[in-house]
């Protein structure tokens, strides 16, 4: 079983404002990403992980932390890249 970060180290996270009202992709098969996340206590990081959902502007990424720990956060599209597949 993977660790979650835990709420005291939550990710700060794109506005919900942003993507409120935005069309949701939800794909079948997540994507594999790179992405700069920023929690609370552990600062900022760039980690490998899946993008489960997106808008036109943010992007919903599942992680790993550098404690190995799982995390979700919506970021901004722009602190994402796509990583080949396989």
């Amino acid at each position: 079983m993977v660790d979650r970060v835990p709420v005291r180290d939550s990710p700060e996270e794109a506005p919900l404002r942003q993507r409120d009202r935005a069309h949701v992709t939800r794909p079948q098969t997540p994507v594999p990403v790179r992405a700069w996340v920023t929690q609370r206590q552990t600062g900022a990081f760039e980690a490998d992980g899946v993008a489960v959902a997106w808008t036109d502007r943010q992007v919903e990424v599942r992680y790993s932390d550098p404690h190995g720990r799982e995390g979700f956060a919506w970021v901004w599209a722009s602190a994402v890249t796509r990583r080949p597949e396989g």
